[in-house]
């Protein structure tokens, strides 16, 4: 089984616009249960398909596995739920670690965020100076809650 560890942050000033290629992310869910979240996922002409479990704290089971960019393309556009989530995406090493920024687009207009993945939640990392409030344990700010409510009905 595959784990993930992530920490989730708010943006402070606009220096990380600097840094870091934009890419653009289209992603669906075929399942939002907190117990098995199914996404579909194409970033740079790749597909995807990531199985994540409950989240225990900033940690949870995830699996994911290549898909076929057509079959991801169908998946998005006829079975994932909608709307589907859309943002650009930058990775930006700082201090040894990646944050990945995203900068979210349609109903999610106007939110960014910045995640960055650990080997333990107590790992110890330095930030830098463009990264705000911990938002980790905010539900809001799963993407798989950003298509129930998405950030301009908050």
């Amino acid at each position: 089984m595959g784990v993930e560890i992530e920490r989730k942050f708010l943006l402070a000033g606009d220096a990380w616009r600097t840094l870091g290629e934009p890419v653009l992310l289209r992603q669906g869910y075929l399942s939002t249960d907190p117990d098995r979240t199914v996404r579909v996922r194409i970033e740079g002409g790749q597909g995807t398909l990531t199985i994540k479990g409950r989240s225990e704290g900033a940690t949870r089971g995830e699996w994911e596995y290549p898909l076929p960019l057509l079959d991801a393309n169908e998946l998005l556009d006829r079975l994932c739920q909608q709307p589907i989530i859309e943002k650009y995406r930058r990775r930006i090493t700082f201090a040894g670690n990646v944050w990945e920024v995203d900068e979210f687009l349609g109903a999610n207009a106007g939110l960014m965020f910045a995640e960055i993945e650990l080997a333990s939640e107590d790992q110890a990392f330095d930030k830098p100076e463009w990264i705000g409030e911990e938002v980790t344990h905010d539900k809001r700010y799963f993407n798989s809650s950003l298509i129930r409510l998405p950030f301009s009905q908050w």
